[in-house]
């Protein structure tokens, strides 16, 4: 069972993701701020991660400057309701997969996961 990482500080978010991914097979962890993120982790062999780029405290930039410096390469896909075309420019260079810009389409964000989970 592939583990998925859901990162976002809005509960209906997460809830949705789970509902989703959990009903496509995967087993779903949640993680509502960066340090919450970043020990799961550490802690767990998570095979792909949702990332909201807005979160309190640690937003999803650093969380994902964190992930790389540890040295996980999993594919993570960014979510967020602001484009900022520098910051995402600057996140596929550490190796986001894909922005989905919220609100999202459930369909694309599930199939885009499945694609890359099973290639």
């Amino acid at each position: 069972m592939r583990n998925i990482l859901i990162v976002d500080d809005q509960r209906g978010i997460r809830l949705l993701l789970e509902e989703v991914f959990s009903r496509e097979g995967y087993n779903v962890f949640q993680a509502v701020n960066g340090l919450e993120a970043l020990t799961i982790i550490e802690n767990n062999i998570i095979d792909c991660v949702l990332l909201d780029m807005k979160i309190p405290g640690m937003n999803g930039f650093e969380i994902l400057k964190h992930i790389r410096e540890r040295d996980f390469m999993m594919p993570i896909f960014m979510m967020t309701a602001f484009g900022d075309q520098e910051m995402m420019e600057e996140a596929k260079t550490l190796g986001v997969v894909r922005y989905f810009t919220k609100p999202f389409n459930i369909f694309e964000v599930t199939k885009e996961v499945n694609d890359v989970l099973t290639a």
